[in-house]
């Protein structure tokens, strides 16, 4: 599968190696809004960015930096205490986002990421680190979700805590460029479902697979811990449906996928030459792509959504 410029999300897609790279290098600008080591922090956020919020906070939490939750923002449990809420939105104007920063206001110091330093977050927020360079045109998210990964990854790995066999962000970056020139077998490229797994911090990145790929082209996805995938959900594995699993696969998977008659795709992540799972993310944002431009859909303005989702009566 070669990337074109048919979409512009094809091209933010294929941006996402420079805009890894950036956000490394602008680590400095946002030391007030990360967390510190040691404080017991909650990191929340819609759709995509909750995803992302749960790999962040499994990566946290494991590289010794300390105790991390993630919620949705509807979900937030406002009976615990937390050092820091940390919110990801990629627009700013996300109602959930907003009345939960307004909500902890004076009660729990917050901080928020954002790609839009023209929005309301500026404002409910203690502090922002505003990711401009990595913002998007098209609705569904691609790179700015993998930036704000890759900035608080960068930052875990500056504070001495990146967890043993997670790679450093640079061959995360090297690797995002193989993803980008890898082809996609041509049978995932016809199946007609998808089955995304991931284990640790790679759970996150597999639900935001399926979701990019319901997003952008109707795909039929799921996507649950690795480990959880014989316990019912192989019942759907057969031919002409694939098993993605981001990271190492536990022992055995594969053989289970192929008695099934199902494919397997392993992006590996364990240091044995695989891609990184983040990385491995870009050829599912990739085929998403893909099977959305085959099946006539625009992957730019996927049907019934919008950029922000902005209720007119905020719920509490």
């Amino acid at each position: 599968m070669t990337i074109t410029a048919s979409s512009r999300t094809a091209v933010e897609i294929a941006s996402q190696p420079d805009t890894w790279l950036r956000a490394k290098e602008s680590l400095g600008l946002f030391a007030d809004v990360l967390p510190r080591r040691g404080e017991r922090v909650a990191v929340v956020g819609c759709g995509t960015s909750w995803f992302i919020a749960l790999a962040y906070a499994e990566l946290r939490e494991r590289g010794g930096h300390g105790e991390t939750d993630a919620f949705a923002a509807s979900e937030f449990p406002h009976g615990r205490r937390y050092d820091r809420v940390l919110a990801i939105s990629r627009s700013g104007t996300t109602t959930e986002v907003l009345d939960l920063l307004t909500r902890l206001k004076g009660v729990t110091p917050t901080g928020a990421i954002t790609a839009d330093a023209e929005t309301p977050v500026m404002e409910v927020a203690d502090g922002v680190a505003v990711l401009g360079f990595a913002d998007e045109e098209s609705v569904v998210q691609t790179r700015y979700a993998t930036t704000v990964l890759a900035l608080l990854r960068a930052h875990l790995e500056a504070e001495g805590a990146l967890p043993a066999g997670v790679r450093p962000l640079d061959q995360a970056i090297d690797d995002a460029r193989r993803a980008l020139a890898r082809d996609l077998d041509a049978d995932v490229c016809a199946a007609e479902q998808f089955t995304f797994l991931g284990t640790g911090w790679s759970y996150g990145l597999a639900l935001e697979a399926g979701l990019k790929m319901r997003e952008a082209a109707g795909a039929w996805t799921e996507a649950y811990p690795a480990m959880e995938y014989r316990h019912g959900p192989i019942s759907i594995t057969g031919p002409g449906r694939v098993t993605w699993i981001f990271g190492p696969a536990p022992g055995g998977l594969a053989d289970d996928v192929a008695r099934v008659g199902g494919t397997l795709v392993a992006g590996s992540g364990d240091g044995s030459g695989g891609l990184d799972p983040l990385a491995d993310l870009i050829l599912a944002q990739r085929l998403a792509v893909r099977l959305a431009e085959a099946r006539g859909y625009d992957p730019d303005r996927p049907r019934n959504l919008t950029r922000s989702v902005i209720l007119e009566t905020p719920h509490a």
